[in-house]
């Protein structure tokens, strides 16, 4: 009993052993060949995961599909191309290798090290070297990729197009006044302020509104001299030879309300009624009942609100998209949800060297007088031309710093790299004016990729080369 209890325990080491050796890869089951048999079959009955256009082209289906000619897509069955580890090799129809006419130049490290060899061979792993052939390693700088490696790394392509850019340039500004709108009133002669009218700061005035009388001894020696002219019997009318007198009331700010009083009733006023020039808001008023004014002194500042200036600081980099004419879209803080549109009408011809911003003016109608100056805003200002130019989506463009490039599809999974030259920016395409036609496709995804496999295949044939020579 104790002798079959030792077998049996010995038989249970020697097969778990076997069992881990075997998970291990070191004992390899010979696969009969019957089995063998049975498993090509059963390949033949897998169900396929995706098809594949029948001449090879990168177009995919996950059902069933014919080409425009009637040809069906090519089932993929699970385990076809889709190994992650291995280094894939360059696509070769059976034909070609039968007939052997694709030559092989060089083998190639598989784990990417700069090492070639002319002749087959295996690296420190054992691994094979990949043969590289003359067809893929082409002059003109291409990358060829096989359908598997595509699909897996989502290489995406968009033909180029004529689109129309709307960019956009966003920029704080602050509400001015505008400086034509602005009316100051002061006195031209030493006078006396007899009486103020109820107007103060922020009041609203509207033109011909009194404002003060005002008692100048300049203007009434020069009413009498006006009315003495057109009174005289020797003269031919009033405004044949009262015109120097008159003017003379106008050189002294007279209104011409006030000088039309003078007219009608012919008598030398004692003091005169100053009023409002225009319609707008009292911004400052310095005028008091019974003050002395010399020469000069501001009284009254008016300014008119229904058209404001809006100053808006443009980053030095957006200058050159920036036109007179171009419309502005303004969004003051204070007014969430209002816009207040105008146009560009003056760019300033300096750059604030703080800030590297320059200021361009926009004119914007305010009928509410909603706008007030000092009123910080945000606006955006809409560049585009209208017109529509040859585009490709900013993912395709690689910016190296120095220049620009995009891969274009070629077609079988040949990418190969163009050089451009960009324009404007805007809703998310670049304007290409030099490198790509109209309906080239390019690759607006996992380009980077591509990229990476184009300096490696460079470098590797930069090797090769010297290793050859």
């Amino acid at each position: 009993m104790t002798r079959r209890l030792l077998i049996g325990t010995a038989a249970a080491i020697l097969a778990a052993a076997g069992l881990a050796l075997f998970a291990a890869g070191v004992l390899r089951p010979q696969p009969d060949v019957g089995q063998l048999i049975s498993s090509a079959n059963a390949a033949d009955t897998v169900a396929p995961i995706y098809y594949q256009d029948p001449d090879g082209k990168p177009l995919y289906s996950l059902t069933p599909k014919n080409t425009e000619d009637g040809r069906t897509y090519r089932a993929v069955p699970a385990g076809a191309d889709i190994s992650f580890d291995e280094p894939e090799q360059p696509a070769v129809t059976a034909a070609a290798e039968a007939r052997g006419d694709r030559k092989v130049k060089y083998y190639r490290n598989p784990m990417g090290l700069p090492d070639t060899s002319p002749v087959p061979k295996k690296d420190s792993m054992g691994m094979d070297y990949i043969p590289v052939y003359e067809g893929d390693d082409s002059d003109d700088g291409s990358v060829r990729l096989s359908p598997g490696r595509i699909q897996r790394t989502g290489v995406r392509s968009e033909p180029a197009a004529l689109r129309t850019i709307r960019t956009m340039v966003r920029a704080p500004g602050v509400i001015q006044l505008d400086e034509r709108r602005v009316s100051v009133i002061s006195m031209r002669s030493e006078s006396f302020i007899l009486k103020v009218a109820n107007v103060t700061t922020g009041s609203h005035v509207v033109k011909g509104q009194p404002l003060m009388e005002v008692y100048s001894p300049a203007v009434v020696s020069a009413a009498a001299e006006y009315l003495a002219t057109i009174t005289s019997k020797t003269t031919g009318g009033d405004q044949a030879y009262g015109r120097g007198s008159r003017q003379r009331l106008i050189n002294l700010d007279v209104p011409e309300a006030a000088i039309a009083a003078i007219e009608k009733s012919r008598s030398v006023p004692t003091s005169v009624e100053w009023t409002a020039p225009r319609d707008g808001i009292v911004l400052e008023r310095s005028a008091i009942e019974g003050m002395r004014v010399q020469p000069g002194g501001v009284l009254f500042r008016i300014a008119d609100h229904s058209v404001m200036w809006a100053l808006i600081d443009v980053a030095e980099r957006d200058l050159g998209m920036i036109s007179k004419g171009q419309l502005a879209t303004v969004r003051a803080r204070s007014f969430p949800g209002r816009e207040f549109s105008g146009r560009v009408e003056v760019i300033y011809p300096e750059i604030n060297k703080e800030t590297r911003t320059a200021r361009i003016r926009v004119e914007l109608p305010n009928p509410d007088l909603a706008l007030l100056h000092d009123m910080y805003v945000d606006a955006g200002i809409d560049t585009g031309t209208g017109e529509p130019v040859l585009t490709v989506p900013e993912s395709a463009v690689m910016d190296t710093g120095s220049r620009q490039a995009v891969f274009v599809d070629k077609g079988e999974g040949r990418f190969e790299p163009r050089e451009v030259k960009t324009g404007h920016r805007g809703s998310g395409y670049v304007e290409v004016r030099q490198g790509v036609a109209d309906g080239e496709p390019v690759v607006v995804s996992a380009n980077f990729l591509i990229d990476a496999e184009s300096n490696l295949k460079a470098a590797l044939k930069g090797f090769a080369e010297g290793a050859q020579q």
